[in-house]
């Protein structure tokens, strides 16, 4: 990629510093996609010695890529993600990947193919941290800005996704942990403010 088309690749890829989530960050503002990619990122480099067999290279090159298709289409919430937003999201990714330098594209498009078939250890690696990053930043943000169907869908939201690991089913069983306490205590706040209200 030369330094032109590298310019040109960024000022599609920059977009996901201003696409916002709908997940908040621990100071009360919308993360942003970018922002998402990052942490998941971070993830995979901390887990690299739970996984000797995997190539933790390539779960990390998937982290960064994974949700470049938004720079097209914004970020739309998993739970009112419908087929028709995947498959157009889909091909306007595939579209913006065609026109990249032949090396990098040949190298992202069997990447997303990977991914996308979810049937080797890094893809495994990579889906069930996507989803995980995603309940983690719920746990960090204020309870106040959790739609009221995150309750239970930080409870159980990547369950499916982490059973091909003990290492992931332990983590996920951690941040169910920390679910549990964020909606007791936020249960109590509430009681107490309503208690002050009278």
């Amino acid at each position: 990629m030369n330094p032109r088309e590298l310019l040109q690749a960024l000022t599609i890829a920059e977009r996901l510093k201003d696409t916002t989530r709908h997940c908040y960050t621990s100071k009360g503002r919308h993360e942003s996609v970018a922002e998402h990619s990052w942490q998941m990122t971070l993830m995979a480099f901390f887990m690299k010695n739970e996984f000797p067999e995997a190539d933790i290279n390539k779960v990390i090159q998937m982290c960064i890529i994974h949700d470049l298709g938004e720079c097209f289409t914004g970020d739309i919430p998993t739970f009112l993600k419908t087929k028709e937003h995947e498959v157009s999201e889909e091909n306007l990714l595939n579209d913006w990947v065609e026109s990249l330098p032949k090396t990098t594209r040949d190298e992202m498009l069997s990447l997303y193919k990977e991914m996308k078939e979810r049937k080797t250890l890094e893809a495994k690696i990579y889906k069930a941290i996507d989803s995980l990053e995603a309940v983690i930043q719920h746990n960090f943000s204020d309870i106040s800005t959790w739609s009221e169907n995150e309750f239970d869908l930080n409870l159980t939201y990547a369950n499916d996704r982490v059973t091909f690991s003990e290492y992931m089913c332990a983590l996920r069983e951690e941040i169910r942990k920390d679910t549990i306490e964020k909606i007791s205590k936020g249960e109590e706040e509430l009681k107490n403010k309503d208690k002050e209200s009278i």
